[in-house]
């Protein structure tokens, strides 16, 4: 009953994509894609069909593997515009971009470079690729810095980079990255779902194997991102190990890069 209202709300398209589902179900939201949402309640919702728009950090991940393997993939069923901060920060590191209606093809023929980057509210450089980018300067000429406006606990996945030869100091709210131009293969483990995605972006392009554990956190953003990998030419399988500190937990999942 009554009027709730959300204030310092995210204002990413698939914001407005979720209020414009409800409200066709028969909820009453309005301010979508503002940073203040008003929602009057209503008694009840009824049945809809609805077409979800397609997920622009999953599609910006893609990208990043494609620049860090220097690779060639056009990625299908996208929003070019919802990838436009994305876009041109590639373009910046040295990644070649082709935008089409609903695809954009992404393909590296010469040195990636260094970059600074300053995540920010839509449609400033979303947080959630913070960390997938940043992988990707590892492997470019020159330093880069990433100041993390948005999530100050973004940072977790450097311990895991630094396993695999990445050079990256942190101060506050501030990455350094000294690129390397290459990473090793080395055991990893995933600690959120962005950190996740940007191990694999490294295991990818690392040297060896890399052995991703606690891919739970990868599955809860990502549909069968193994499969569709490995369908693009990666050497990438999902395995179950036992657990060895109590034999009566489940198998805990790990990723092979």
């Amino acid at each position: 009953e009554g009027l709730t209202v959300i204030e310092n709300a995210a204002k990413e398209p698939h914001i407005v994509d979720l209020a414009n589902f409800l409200n066709s179900m028969g909820a009453n939201i309005m301010g979508a894609g503002t940073d203040v949402i008003k929602i009057r309640g209503v008694e009840h919702l009824h049945g809809t069909t609805y077409a979800v728009i397609p997920d622009q950090i999953e599609a910006g991940t893609f990208m990043v593997a494609v620049a860090a393997t220097k690779g060639d993939v056009l990625i299908k069923n996208v929003i070019p515009k919802h990838l436009e901060s994305i876009t041109k920060k590639l373009e910046k590191i040295g990644v070649n971009i082709e935008q089409f209606d609903d695809s954009i093809r992404v393909w590296v023929d010469g040195p990636l470079v260094k970059t600074n980057i300053k995540t920010a509210p839509h449609p400033g450089f979303p947080t959630d690729m913070q960390s997938q980018i940043a992988t990707l300067l590892c492997l470019a000429e020159g330093t880069s810095i990433i100041t993390e406006n948005i999530w100050e606990q973004r940072f977790r996945y450097v311990d895991e980079l630094r396993r695999m030869g990445a050079d990256i100091t942190v101060n506050g709210k501030v990455a350094l990255i000294e690129g390397t131009g290459k990473l090793m293969g080395a055991p990893v483990k995933a600690c959120d779902l962005r950190a996740g995605a940007a191990l694999i972006i490294a295991g990818l392009a690392a040297s060896g194997v890399t052995e991703i554990e606690d891919i739970y956190h990868i599955e809860r953003g990502y549909d069968c991102m193994e499969g569709k990998l490995r369908a693009l030419g990666a050497d990438i399988e999902k395995v179950s190990v036992p657990d060895k500190a109590e034999e009566t937990k489940p198998e805990s999942d790990k990723a092979a890069v």
